[in-house]
């Protein structure tokens, strides 16, 4: 698992089913910290383009139908929470990730 991974994840509360996740934690932390930061995926469209990124499914990417990627929902899980990798995302839909998460966070 590194960054860009989209996993499965299993959660509990408000978003207790299994779903998918992007991993954008730093690969440095991955294998040395008992949780990982994740973005959650939902197959709901919301019509928030600057923090609910579409994104097609593809043999790459694992997904099975049109999603989105939450970027105002970030959350950090057990890493015994995080299921199997189903895909990875690309450098240009990452990078997309990046610049909404510096909106989202006031970071750029």
């Amino acid at each position: 698992m590194k960054r860009g991974s989209l996993v499965t994840i299993a959660m509990q509360g408000d978003f207790g089913k299994p779903r998918p996740a992007l991993v954008i934690q730093s690969d440095v932390f991955n294998e040395v910290h008992s949780t990982v930061t994740v973005l959650l995926v939902s197959g709901e469209k919301v019509d928030a383009p600057l923090f609910r990124l579409d994104i097609l499914p593809s043999p790459e990417n694992g997904l099975t139908k049109l999603s989105q990627i939450q970027v105002d929902k970030i959350m950090s899980v057990r890493s015994e929470k995080i299921g199997s990798k189903i895909g990875q995302l690309d450098d240009a839909e990452m990078l997309r990730v990046n610049r909404a998460l510096g909106l989202w966070l006031g970071l750029g």
